[in-house]
């Protein structure tokens, strides 16, 4: 994996220094987080800056370690812009599919970075399908079953998980980076198709109703 980048440092510090802000200001929470409700009624800054939010410390870091270490190949393939690119655009899907899922359900509620973390694993993995997770898995199994995962949990509501946008966070990731690098289609088109299969799942599912 590459090393890290200062525009990583510069994104975990954001998330730092709104999480805690939320930690401690209860008003400035609710009105940053993505709701249903809000964003509805033209509140649509809540799509980025929910992203910023978390609910505690071990939520922040959990994600922000994740973070740190999965963004250093996105940065060495694609540089600082691509990998802010992918981060956005990957937290911005990952909360447009929590709309849409949740559209009818004005009180839903989430924060968080997952979606676009989520987006930089799996923009990641499509770069190097065979790194290894946990030291055991290859990339592009784990890619592939955390999504079959997050398609069970969104089915089955499982948790106070927000699994739709970490599917959706993917998905960004996914669309991104094979914008950003579509040299891939011809050096992995296997790969490429392979973690596509979830995101092909989901669609059908949802088209056949069992959604």
């Amino acid at each position: 994996m590459g090393k890290p980048d200062l525009i990583t440092i510069i994104v975990i510090a954001a998330n730092v220094l709104m999480s805690y802000k939320g930690f401690g200001d209860y008003s400035f929470f609710e009105k940053y987080k993505f709701n249903v409700g809000a964003v509805k009624r033209g509140e649509q800054v809540r799509m980025f800056s929910s992203g910023f939010l978390h609910v505690d410390t071990q939520h922040l870091l959990f994600n922000m370690i994740t973070l740190y270490f999965f963004s250093g190949i996105v940065i060495f393939k694609l540089g600082v812009f691509g990998f802010l690119a992918i981060y956005l655009a990957s937290l911005l899907v990952g909360n447009l599919l929590s709309l849409y899922f949740h559209k009818n359900e004005y009180h839903y509620s989430a924060v968080g970075a997952s979606g676009a973390v989520m987006g930089i694993i799996y923009s990641a993995i499509l770069f190097d399908p065979w790194m290894e997770i946990n030291f055991l898995i290859p990339g592009f199994v784990f890619g592939i079953g955390y999504l079959l995962y997050s398609i069970y949990g969104m089915k089955k509501r499982i948790g106070n998980i927000g699994h739709d946008a970490h599917f959706g966070g993917a998905v960004g990731g996914y669309i991104a980076t094979l914008v950003l690098s579509p040299s891939l289609f011809t050096s992995d088109l296997l790969f490429v198709g392979l973690l596509a299969l979830p995101i092909v799942l989901l669609y059908v599912l949802k088209k056949m109703g069992k959604m």
